[in-house]
């Protein structure tokens, strides 16, 4: 009986280095989201440019990105032009401001462009932790009946884009490219 417990901390350690192992494995932006295919929380905040009351209401009709940024956060002045780029392709797009002063986050949006459609003015961060936000950015799709449908951890590029969130949108209704606009192709 003795002898075993000569081996007990060589089977610790290699458990140890086994759970090491496969955490370090891990894609650290694939962070699961209870949310996913639930309906998008219950809110009622302001708009960050009217004032106006938002709900969760005004995230149905139509399939759209609902993105968390902040002007404190770097990785969100990264992402901003690509979703320039995605707005002018008529991809909807909701910004979440996150635990920002309005004024900053307003000057933001005049002197980088404005994206969204509407703003959502989340100053305590009270919408971004019932949607269980990690920090900034992260970026959901919201379906048209108001249902999280996928979720996106960092920046948003045009991997990102190709890869995981273009096939939740209606192609023909999007022009990829700036000639396809040009050409008149459907936006």
């Amino acid at each position: 009986m003795n002898r075993y417990k000569l081996y007990l901390p060589l089977v610790a350690f290699a458990a140890l280095a086994v759970l090491l192992f496969r955490g370090l494995s891990l894609d650290p932006t694939a962070l699961p989201s209870a949310l996913v295919d639930q309906p998008m929380p219950n809110f009622s905040l302001a708009d960050l440019n009217t004032g106006e009351l938002i709900t969760e209401n005004a995230l149905k009709g139509q399939t759209s990105l609902v993105n968390v940024w902040a002007t404190w956060c770097y990785s969100c002045r990264v992402e901003h032009p690509y979703l320039l780029e995605l707005a002018e392709r008529g991809v909807p797009i909701v910004g979440l401001n996150y635990k920002d002063k309005a004024s900053s986050a307003k000057k933001w949006l005049q002197d980088l462009r404005d994206p969204y459609v509407f703003t959502i003015s989340d100053p305590n961060g009270t919408l971004g932790l019932d949607l269980g936000v990690y920090g900034a950015p992260e970026t959901y799709v919201v379906d048209s009946e108001g249902f999280i449908r996928y979720r996106h951890v960092g920046v948003v590029d045009e991997l990102v884009w190709s890869r995981d969130l273009a096939r939740y949108f209606d192609p023909s209704a999007l022009a990829t490219t700036k000639t396809e606009r040009a050409k008149g192709s459907p936006l």
